[in-house]
């Protein structure tokens, strides 16, 4: 998972950062040339370029309009200091919704402006991926400007021949072992498979239909059997050290130790950047995830990125104004641009994408782009951030060996059961 959900905060932590966001997000005013200034809260502004990319796009589109971003740290810092920010009245104008459960729990405690008008008028709707994840009761509150899933990212110096266009799990398992090479610091691993828990359970819940909600996880055993047989087998590197030695996705492709890697599209535009920096030899593309049964379609998983207006922002209209622009046609064609999957498309936007220098644009890759069915990667409930919790420890321990699968299975049965339903 890219993201986490936020978690209570410490009373004298929650005053920190609100003292810290308070200096940067106190709502819209006036440039010093006269123009209207909107607030924006983005992450990592300097290394995330869809922010840059949208907002020079929006000031060209709209001259009167300044847009200035309030960056805060990714991951769980993110959703904490957002969350701070809008208990304190902060006024920052337009909320990056960095996952559907944060999301959701803006818009039910009324600290997010309606966009149902904008969302209900739109006359294509089925060109935003996504836009049905943000439905609250027939109302949203927010926009999505990028839909990322999952796709198979390949070396393909490493994969060679080996067809990739229809894996089936247990192909997948096979291939690994087989594209495993060498040892020691020499070693290539067929595969590299992260630690985030949705790369076992995510996917198994999209491919299966289980739900990560019910309490009855026994649809996960299967692919635990896979994810485990392939470390045991060598062809990864085991959960326990990627988890210690704090091993990444990123690094572990980009230095060739690692053939096949299940990933975000997000990844994509970062393996670009890298490789125009000369950070990244790599030749590799795309094919689509593996699945169950080889019947000609995919699914997947993957989670919506949008923007929403704060109920107190200091000038909604501009900041509505960004939402809609950001989030519609020339919004998604300058993210096409540096390798970005918007939500918004159409034949033009996806031509820009693999327009893209370096992207590659072989049948394969343009095949991952195109998943039949594309599941949201956690479904949106109040329980949801207490159960991801039960579900990442119960995960962590059953590929570290602590427990077997069907010990660890049964506990996540129990826990959520108890715990939280």
């Amino acid at each position: 998972m890219r993201t986490t959900t936020a978690r209570v905060l410490p009373v004298a932590l929650a005053a920190l950062l609100f003292g810290a966001a308070a200096c940067g997000g106190g709502g819209s005013g006036k440039s010093a040339d006269g123009r209207t200034t909107i607030k924006i809260s983005v992450w990592n502004y300097a290394t995330t370029p869809e922010f840059k990319v949208l907002i020079d796009g929006f000031e060209a589109k709209y001259p009167k309009i300044h847009v200035e971003p309030v960056d805060i740290p990714a991951g769980e810092d993110y959703a904490q200091k957002l969350t701070t920010m809008l208990a304190g009245g902060d006024k920052t104008d337009v909320l990056t919704m960095k996952n559907v459960t944060d999301y959701s729990r803006y818009a039910s405690r009324g600290q997010l402006r309606p966009l149902t008008d904008y969302v209900t008028e739109l006359p294509d709707k089925a060109s935003y991926s996504g836009l049905e994840d943000f439905d609250l009761k027939g109302k949203y509150y927010a926009v999505p400007y990028r839909q990322d899933f999952w796709v198979l990212y390949y070396n393909k110096a490493l994969v060679g021949n080996a067809d990739l266009s229809h894996l089936t799990w247990d192909q997948f398992d096979t291939l690994s072992k087989q594209l495993t090479k060498g040892s020691g610091a020499s070693k290539v691993y067929g595969t590299y498979l992260h630690t985030w828990r949705s790369v076992v359970q995510a996917i198994s819940s999209a491919q299966t239909g289980g739900d990560l909600l019910g309490g009855d996880y026994s649809w996960m055993k299967d692919q635990y059997n896979v994810a485990l047989d392939i470390q045991k087998a060598g062809a990864t590197v085991p959960f326990a050290t990627a988890s210690s030695q704090k091993i990444g996705y990123d690094a572990q492709f980009t230095t060739g130790k690692a053939a096949m890697v299940p990933m975000g599209t997000w990844w994509g535009a970062a393996l670009l950047a890298e490789k125009a920096q000369g950070k990244n030899p790599v030749d590799w593309a795309m094919a689509p995830m593996p699945q169950i049964a080889a019947d000609g379609k995919t699914t997947t998983f993957g989670s919506p990125t949008a923007f929403a207006v704060n109920k107190r922002a200091g000038n909604a209209d501009a900041a509505t104004k960004f939402v809609e622009w950001a989030s519609g046609p020339e919004g998604a064609a300058a993210l096409a641009k540096i390798g970005i999957v918007p939500s918004y498309h159409d034949d033009s936007v996806m031509n820009t994408f693999f327009g893209v220098t370096g992207m590659p644009t072989d049948a394969l890759s343009k095949q991952a782009m195109q998943p039949s069915k594309v599941q949201l990667e956690m479904p949106v409930s109040d329980k949801s951030s207490d159960i991801d919790q039960i579900l990442t420890e119960e995960h962590q321990l059953v590929m570290t060996g602590e427990k077997s699968v069907d010990d660890g299975i049964k506990e996540m049965d129990n826990r959520v059961k108890t715990e939280v339903q």
